[in-house]
């Protein structure tokens, strides 16, 4: 086993399509990626402004009819994946608490992207599972046995079915290092609303108006949390619903903050000075880190790239008055 991987990585032919097809990958995605990107905080805003007019129909509804209606806020799935997804019954078989709410802090919110996730789960090993059979059999065309490319295109489809967690885990860190750094910004912001004399559901529509152009994902949130604080029977339920989306625990202690506020009549103001300074001293914390990494991680590319060139340039002129000689 070990040779036979052995012999693919020392194939030339194998290298060469494998760094072809990666470079051609790269360079579509580079050239494509720009113009499919449009105008990302209109599009959440509006997203955030269609919630908030869907939640104001389902109060009044519920206050019409005298009872709790549960209606969703989200775009509901096509009725094709929904099918699909029922029909092979993968909310029972994939679908947790765990989920959803990775799902959640990954921005993916609703049935939607319940449904999209399954559909990818279940459809991206099948159609990788395909390609590597195509690429081992038709288009690398090498003597090993058939065996042996079919064991090697189900690890490939194996790679696909964790590759939507892989996906959401990224998007989820992006998204969170997004609001971290924001974050204390926003809180500074915040306060002087706050201490200006203006209510906290008017701060949270104001930050979020003033700090999208810095974290979308922020901005999405905060004008979220004004919608519920408006139209939810418990204003608690607001702020705990800020935490479990973001997952972090700087959010969860300003929400903390906020519900004591709410319940005992603290001020505000010295609440959120105090959250926002612990805030950004770990924003620079964080730097510091980054930072304070960078000397391990430059060293095997120095070793690398930079220590034979500057041995060429130093021992070059010696070696070429050697040969003279």
């Amino acid at each position: 086993m070990i040779d036979t991987i052995m012999s693919l990585l020392l194939n030339q032919q194998f290298l060469i399509a494998a760094l072809t097809a990666l470079a051609v990958t790269a360079t579509i995605i580079t050239l494509a990626l720009p113009a499919f990107e449009g105008d990302a905080l209109k599009k959440r805003m509006k997203s955030v402004a269609l919630e908030r007019d869907e939640m104001r129909a389902r109060e009044r509804s519920r206050l019409a009819a005298a009872e709790k209606a549960k209606v969703s806020l989200r775009h509901e799935p096509k009725q094709n994946l929904r099918n699909f997804v029922d029909r092979l019954n993968l909310k029972d078989a994939l679908v947790d608490e765990k989920t959803v709410a990775k799902l959640r802090v990954a921005g993916l919110r609703g049935q939607q992207a319940l449904y999209t996730f399954l559909f990818a789960r279940v459809i991206m090993p099948i159609v990788l599972f395909i390609l590597a059979l195509l690429y081992f059999f038709v288009v690398l065309k090498t003597s090993h046995p058939a065996g042996m490319k079919v064991s090697f295109s189900l690890m490939v489809a194996l790679l696909g079915f964790y590759a939507p967690n892989i996906y959401v885990t990224n998007l989820t860190k992006k998204r969170q290092l997004s609001i971290r750094l924001a974050w204390p910004d926003a809180l500074d912001l915040m306060l002087i609303c706050v201490e200006s004399g203006m209510s906290i559901e008017a701060a949270f529509k104001k930050v979020a108006e003033e700090i999208g152009t810095q974290s979308i994902p922020l901005a999405e949130e905060l004008a979220l949390t004004n919608a519920e604080l408006s139209y939810l029977q418990e204003r608690r339920k607001a702020y705990e619903n800020l935490a479990a989306r973001t997952g972090m625990d700087g959010v969860k202690a300003v929400s903390t903050s906020l519900i004591q506020a709410e319940r005992y009549g603290t001020p505000l103001g010295t609440s959120l000075r105090v959250m926002a300074d612990e805030n950004r001293a770990e924003r620079m914390q964080l730097a510091e880190k980054k930072a304070a990494s960078l000397p391990p991680q430059l060293t095997v590319p120095m070793i690398l790239f930079f220590l034979p060139v500057l041995f060429a340039v130093i021992m070059g002129p010696a070696v070429i008055q050697a040969m003279r000689l």
